[in-house]
This record gives C-alpha cells, sequence and structure tokens, in this order.
C-alpha cells in the first residue's frame, strides 16, 4: 500500500494520511465497529480503556485473516464527546506504534451506541497481498 499525504494540502490533524492507495488484486478485511467491551462482559469507565478493548479485538480480527496492524488501510472511529478524543487518540496510536506507513482515518463524534456506557467504537479496513 501506498501512503498519499500531498504537500500541497495542510498536514493531517493527527497521525494519519490523507489517502492509502491499495494495489488491485490485494486482500480486503472489513472489520465490524467493535465497542469497548472486554470478553467477560465488563465496560470500562474510561474513553481510553475502551478504545483499547477495540483495538484488541481488532488485532484480534485481523490476525485471524492473516493480517495485523501494518495492513490497516483506513480506520473509522466514533466517540461520544469531544472530551474522548484525547483518549481514543492515545489508544490508536498505541495500535499504530510499530506501523511505518499511516492508514487513513475518520473521527466522528456521535449522539450514543446501543448502551450509555459506550464511549467509542472502532472499524479498520486493511488489505495485504494474495
Amino acid at each position: 500500500m501506498k501512503e498519499i499525504t500531498p504537500e500541497t494540502l495542510a498536514p493531517p490533524f493527527a497521525r494519519y494520511a490523507h489517502g492509502v492507495e491499495i494495489p488491485a488484486g490485494w486482500r480486503i478485511l472489513q472489520t465490524s465497529g467493535q465497542l469497548g467491551k472486554a470478553r467477560d462482559g465488563q465496560i470500562p469507565e474510561g474513553a481510553e480503556a475502551q478504545a483499547e478493548i477495540c483495538f484488541c479485538n481488532i488485532r484480534t480480527i485481523l490476525a485471524a485473516g492473516g493480517m495485523g496492524p501494518a495492513d490497516v488501510a483506513h480506520i473509522n472511529a466514533y466517540v461520544t464527546d469531544r472530551t474522548h478524543m484525547q483518549g481514543y487518540m492515545r489508544a490508536r496510536d498505541t495500535f499504530l506504534a510499530e506501523v511505518g506507513r499511516l492508514p487513513s482515518s475518520t473521527l466522528l463524534i456521535v449522539s450514543g451506541f446501543t448502551l450509555p456506557e459506550f464511549k467509542v467504537e472502532v472499524e479498520v479496513m486493511a488489505a495485504a497481498p494474495p
């Protein structure tokens, strides 16, 4: 994949690329939105802890498809308040810490999720050679 961040645009707001080009013929894996609910059913109070669970789940899904964080082409994330953005971004940056090419990214503030306890939801699209 190729990171596309033209120098003629303002730099990205955080650690992401303006675009990512996926070569023809590559396998695509799209996750469902992952919420901050641990396997034991616990839902942490904080947005960062919830985002960490989201990215842990995503890492597991990617591994099941023979992929990892370096294969992520795009991240869609949703938080229920601006105050949750920094915690989400810390968890995202930890997930991407060892990745050389950054994915593109979208972060939206939404009114809520299926349960009021949820503060963060994250989904990714990943791609890898056949």
